[in-house]
């Protein structure tokens, strides 16, 4: 016998555990022409319940051509486009439901939420300040304003935007060049060294790989973006590569290292006592620390661009506090701003046992 009211049915089998079998009974609703738009949309929900992101991005696209204008239909997805990790896209597709339904708190919160995962609390936060029941998002939104390094969310999000084109921007715009600039440090505090183990903290598209592979038996890489990621895999330079934030990374057991690089990494970090930390524990003695940081007067501070700036006297402090020694600290400009070169400094430190 045929229920009266599958939909019904559909969002039962979903609330009772059962989403494939929701989404089969949609699925056969369809087929058989006998399912609007409440169906397609609830076939969604049904698929990514079940956690088949791919069937679920395909039908809400479907849902999307059939109803252009109907915000419920964007709504849905924006939802597949974010369970697909697609974030940017996905923030769009929720505003695109705004400008069909300012109205619609759904979207708005969605969007909020959105956000707040691509680590912009600011944007999150004028979502959310015209909906009820949000105290706890507020409360994360705010909290995140006040933190002592640059949300992952927010740098996930900015690098995924600028992978497409990050290479010609950053060696052309950008006049990037702090891969070679510790490659020449290095070739002072550590001439000769070959065969080098190497973790390349945020390793991006791999600049600082193509810079020292010579000097090295094995490279591995860790940056936030699976976008930049899988720019760095393409070059083949690499061992291993992780999409992780380099703070927890570190803290994990696993390979020791001779060399660590950081090129133009630690802007995104204002506090960088666990990144110090972690890095001296993965170090073997002898080994070398090498990075970039953007000058500053205070110990860190944000800059205008978003970018965190350190002093050379916190520098050494959190050396000697992780145990590292300063082999060598020198003035540098790693990229430009503006046709203008930003200040900052190239930094060696070392484990001496």
């Amino acid at each position: 016998m045929v229920s009266d009211d599958p939909i019904g049915d559909a969002v039962a089998l979903i609330e009772g555990g059962r989403a494939p079998d929701a989404a089969a009974l949609l699925q056969a609703l369809l087929d058989a022409n006998r399912g609007g738009l409440l169906a397609r949309l609830t076939l969604v929900r049904a698929l990514l319940a079940a956690g088949d992101v791919a069937s679920a991005l395909e039908a809400a696209r479907d849902a999307v051509a059939l109803n252009p204008q109907v915000a419920q239909a964007v709504i849905a997805l924006g939802d597949a486009l974010l369970a697909a990790g697609l974030l940017p896209v996905a923030i769009a597709e929720f505003q695109r439901a705004l400008r069909l339904d300012p109205d619609s708190d759904e979207a708005r919160r969605k969007l909020g939420l959105a956000w707040l995962e691509a680590g912009e609390a600011d944007k999150a936060l004028a979502q959310f300040e015209s909906l009820d029941d949000v105290a706890e998002l507020v409360a994360r939104a705010q909290a995140m304003r006040t933190q002592p390094r640059s949300d992952a969310g927010y740098v996930r999000h900015l690098f995924d935007q600028f992978s497409a084109d990050y290479d010609q921007r950053m060696r052309g715009q950008l006049r990037y060049r702090a891969p070679e600039i510790l490659r020449e440090l290095a070739d002072l505090v550590m001439p000769g060294a070959r065969g080098l183990t190497v973790l390349d903290l945020g390793c991006g598209t791999g600049f600082a790989a193509q810079a020292f592979v010579d000097r090295a038996s094995a490279i591995d890489g860790i940056d936030l973006s699976p976008a930049m990621i899988a720019k760095a895999r393409a070059r083949g330079l690499y061992r291993d590569l992780a999409v992780a934030d380099i703070e927890t990374a570190l803290t994990q057991g696993g390979t020791d290292y001779d060399l660590v690089i950081a090129a133009d990494t630690l802007v995104y970090l204002g506090d960088l006592a666990a990144t110090f930390a972690g890095v001296a524990r993965r170090l073997r003695p002898g080994g070398f620390f090498l990075f970039t940081v953007e000058s500053g007067s205070d110990d860190f501070a944000l800059g205008p661009k978003r970018r965190w700036r350190h002093s050379e006297a916190y520098l050494r402090k959190l050396a000697a506090d992780s145990g590292l020694d300063v082999s060598g600290i020198v003035a540098c400009a790693p990229r430009s701003e503006a046709n203008a070169p930003v200040e900052g400094l190239a930094v060696a430190l070392a484990k001496m046992s």
